[in-house]
């Protein structure tokens, strides 16, 4: 691909079957991610001093006895041998008492000694256990960094693969869709989107005609694309160019008072657009009078004379008219005629700024991309007027060409929102009959653009719109979507206080009689009779037996009786009042979830979308599509677009 955006020999081609409007930005697997860290570095283990520290002070804990015994077999020594010496220890004592000193201070220099060598021995493994465990580390380290390695060309290789892989596809129409309606936008996202649809139905061989009607040379870039193509294009900048206009300079009588009738009607800035029909008669009468193909400057002038403007003899003078066809158009209506003269005088009127339309000798060379724009250095009357005429020439064209494959001619219609509705209606028609795609693309969306959009086989893109009435329509144009959320929240807090006072009152009198009457009597006899016999045992005192006998009688008799009589009164009353009362409050939340609606994209986005970013809604296949473009055609240069689709093979870059 150039970078014009036209491709290059031997590159991948535009499809023709497709209608490219942009690119979408899609990342087609997951992101590399960050490199992988390095490896911590690792500290070499030592022997700590800390820990020699201890074991010194240790054994020197454990030697002070020993040293303390040897400096004591020492002194004790030298004392023994000055005893000697001096005569009061004779020599045998002295050898005793020497030899004993000399053998406890070997001892305790030789316990010194297995000391320190205990603790050399320990110090040597400990070294070696710490010489292990650095050799152990640096074998780990050694792993960790070749792991490190591998991660890392995993990585660059995962990056490399990810930076080829193609991220911007193309979008483009669905089949069946005949029209694009383009609201809103500014005059450099309109250059960009009118690149990105205009330059691959070029490459793809097809015809392109811009009616740049914004009066800011919005087909600048286009232009540009074209001629590195090698395209030449054809190009009228009016009025200017209007001598070299020769669309509808060659049409017969009829079609073109038809056409100029319409464009008359259509032109009109109140709501009365006149009488169409009535004005392409009188045309039509007027081009019978003059010669084959005479142009609109003596149809102008014999307009002129039906509407008694003036004198004729200059005109007859500057060759426009001849003094026969004067007295032809005079005896057409005569002078009586208010009617007509009226309606020839507004035509004429109205037909001035096309006075120099297609008097210029020669005929163009044909071209796959033609440009007509109107210069905002024009009056702004005469500009209505050629917008006019442009789009309703161009649908008497449309109208007479035979049905071809879908787009293969595409009309762009830029600033349609100055046309009549009718006229739109009409181009709309002719573009469906002959299978010629459409793009009308509207600044702003007043009442009679908003009623339009989307209709038929359209499908709708919007640009950046920065007015809120119209990004308001175009969010209701959007549509949207159900959700449940919560829409009603009830919270109860109440109190209630009840009191209750009553009063009692009791009496009772009561009467109570009571009588006993009870007698006993008691009968009582008994009798007794004992006999006893003893023998004297051996142990008696005195040693001898003895024996006894008796009898006893006796009886006894008693008589009672009693009677008790008891009476008595009781009486009590009792008197009391009650107060009871109770406290409640009651607290209660509730709350409801209920379907709603929500606008599928947002007014404030709408205002806010770069120049070139399209928001394109369609029906589709499995309901309402919205799809969010950017048409900057200068992404096809980029290494990670392509042509293909998503769910095709990717393919070479574009």
């Amino acid at each position: 691909m150039t970078a014009t955006g036209v491709p290059e020999a031997g590159g991948p081609a535009f499809r023709p079957d497709r209608v490219y409007l942009g690119w979408q930005h899609a990342l087609p697997g997951p992101l590399p991610g960050p490199p992988p860290p390095r490896p911590p570095a690792v500290v070499a283990d030592q022997i700590s001093p800390a820990w020699l520290a201890a074991q010194r002070r240790e054994e020197d804990r454990l030697a002070r006895p020993r040293k303390v015994a040897a400096a004591w077999c020492v002194g004790l020594g030298c004392v023994v041998s000055a005893g000697w010496l001096a005569g009061l220890l004779n020599a045998g004592l002295a050898v005793l008492g020497g030899g004993a000193c000399a053998a406890g201070a070997t001892a305790s220099l030789a316990a010194i000694w297995r000391g320190e060598r205990q603790l050399r021995a320990r110090v040597a493994a400990e070294d070696q256990r710490v010489a292990q465990f650095r050799a152990a580390d640096q074998r780990q380290q050694a792993q960790r960094q070749a792991e490190h390695a591998r991660q890392l060309r995993a990585w660059r290789q995962r990056s490399a693969a990810f930076a080829r892989q193609p991220q911007w596809y193309p979008v483009w129409l669905p089949g069946g869709i005949d029209r694009v309606d383009v609201a809103g936008g500014t005059l450099a996202g309109w250059s960009a989107l009118l690149t990105s649809v205009a330059a691959p139905r070029l490459a793809a061989g097809d015809e392109v005609t811009v009616l740049d009607l914004t009066e800011g040379g919005v087909a600048g870039d286009l232009l540009s694309v074209a001629r590195a193509g090698g395209i030449d294009p054809l190009v009228w900048v009016l009025p200017a160019d209007l001598p070299r206009l020769d669309l509808g300079a060659e049409l017969a009588p009829d079609a073109l008072a038809d056409v100029l009738a319409l464009a008359v009607s259509a032109s009109s800035s109140g709501d009365d657009p006149g009488d169409p029909a009535g004005d392409a008669v009188l045309l039509s009468r007027v081009l019978r009078i003059l010669p084959p193909n005479p142009g609109i400057g003596p149809l102008l002038a014999a307009l002129r004379v039906l509407a008694q403007v003036g004198d004729p003899r200059p005109d007859v003078r500057a060759g426009l008219l001849t003094a026969g066809q004067v007295d032809q158009l005079v005896g057409m209506f005569g002078r009586e005629q208010r009617a007509g003269i009226e309606r020839a005088w507004t035509m004429e009127a109205r037909l001035r700024d096309l006075a120099p339309l297609g008097c210029a000798p020669g005929r163009l060379a044909p071209s796959r991309l033609r440009l007509a724009w109107l210069d905002r250095r024009a009056s702004a009357v005469g500009n209505k007027m050629l917008a006019t005429y442009l789009a309703v020439a161009l649908t008497h064209v449309l109208r007479q060409a035979p049905p071809g494959r879908p787009w293969q001619q595409t009309i762009f219609v830029l600033g349609a929102e100055r046309l009549r509705p009718e006229v739109l209606d009409r181009l709309t028609d002719a573009c469906e009959t002959c299978r010629a795609g459409l793009v009308l693309a509207y600044r702003s969306i007043p009442d009679r653009v908003a009623e339009r959009l989307g209709r038929g086989h359209a499908a709708v893109a919007f640009m950046r719109l920065g007015n809120a009435r119209d990004a308001k329509a175009a969010a209701e144009q959007i549509g949207t979507e159900h959700r449940f959320v919560m829409s009603q929240f009830t919270q109860t807090v109440g109190t209630s206080l009840t009191a209750t006072t009553g009063d009692s009152y009791t009496s009772t009198v009561g009467t109570a009689d009571s009588a006993t009457d009870s007698a006993s009597l008691t009968d009582t006899a008994g009798t007794s009779a004992g006999r006893g016999h003893s023998r004297a045992s051996s142990f008696a005192p005195f040693g001898a037996g003895t024996t006894s006998a008796s009898r006893d009688r006796n009886a006894s008799q008693a008589r009672s009786a009693s009677v008790s009589i008891t009476e008595g009164i009781n009486s009590s009353t009792a008197w009391g009042e009650s107060t009871s009362r109770a406290l409640e409050v009651l607290e209660s939340l509730a709350g409801a979830s209920q379907r709603s609606r929500e606008f599928l994209v947002e007014q404030h986005e709408l205002q806010q979308l770069p120049h070139s970013a399209v928001l394109l809604t369609y029906a589709g296949p499995g309901g309402r599509r919205v799809v969010l473009a950017d048409a900057n055609p200068a992404i096809i240069r980029l290494p990670t677009a392509t042509l293909a689709g998503p769910d095709e093979p990717p393919g070479p870059p574009a």
